[in-house]
């Protein structure tokens, strides 16, 4: 483990928790996990297949991964992500879409071909179909062998909001009223241009992953974070339910992990 990460002990929960000295330490551990299941499988072989979130706490992370890629050679070549989640009625050119997102933050600065990527579209007409195979493909690209996450003030996990069913797969959700005023500050701080409703990654699809991480940072998520680690997995917690997943990492600055200590 880093120098700057110190492993705090909940196993009751049986969550793993590292608090990292800075936000940095955070994107750091982040990506040596990351680079540690990219380089698990070598080309020529069925290849690591990554979830990954958008907002703004992934970003340093990615931009990490980006410097290893330049700087270390790290190939995103054998790669196949899965984006979480997607607004729905926003076309991927969208400067808000989570596919301009992703080819703005990864995609276009490392070596994943385009066609590895897999983001749910918001524009399908026929959205019960298209959620269906969405999961389908996720499967028969051999699952998730590591998901990134962040967390929202509510706790919900992907667009996962309070109230989500463990059993839950990739569906249309309705974004509650604090997610949508959280994300405006994307949309000029105003809420009616974000959108009411979004393609998620259900809590089912993202538990079946075989490694999980959570990022959080600052203090704005620390009451997110200590109901999820130390109160009871509840769906009106949906991080919570990440309790008991075989190999689950909330990777915290001091400010998330404030109320933990």
């Amino acid at each position: 483990m880093r120098d700057d990460v110190k492993e705090l002990s909940f196993p009751d929960s049986g969550l793993k928790v590292w608090r990292c000295d800075t936000e940095a330490a955070v994107d750091m551990a982040a990506a040596d996990l990351a680079e540690e299941v990219i380089r698990s499988k070598p080309a020529g072989k069925a290849g690591p297949v990554l979830g990954v979130a958008t907002g703004s706490t992934p970003e340093g992370l990615y931009a990490e991964l980006v410097r290893r890629h330049r700087e270390q050679g790290l190939s995103f070549a054998n790669v196949t992500s899965f984006n979480l989640d997607e607004y729905l009625g926003l076309y991927p050119g969208h400067d808000q879409s989570y596919r301009y997102f992703m080819v703005h933050q990864l995609f276009m600065h490392v070596d994943i071909k385009y066609e590895n990527t897999f983001v749910p579209s918001g524009l399908e007409w026929n959205m019960e179909k298209h959620v269906q195979e969405y999961e389908e493909l996720i499967r028969a690209k051999g699952g998730i062998d590591l998901q990134v996450l962040g967390i929202g003030g509510n706790a919900h996990i992907g667009f996962n909001e309070p109230g989500s069913a463990k059993d839950s797969r990739t569906r249309v959700v309705a974004l509650e009223e604090s997610t949508r005023e959280a994300n405006s500050r994307f949309f000029d701080n105003d809420i009616s241009k974000v959108p009411t409703h979004a393609i998620s990654m259900g809590v089912a699809t993202v538990l079946e992953a075989k490694k999980v991480i959570l990022m959080a940072k600052g203090e704005g998520k620390a009451d997110a974070v200590a109901k999820s680690v130390k109160g009871p997995a509840t769906p009106h917690v949906p991080a919570s339910l990440l309790q008991g997943h075989p190999d689950c990492i909330f990777i915290l600055d001091p400010g998330a992990a404030s109320l933990l200590e």
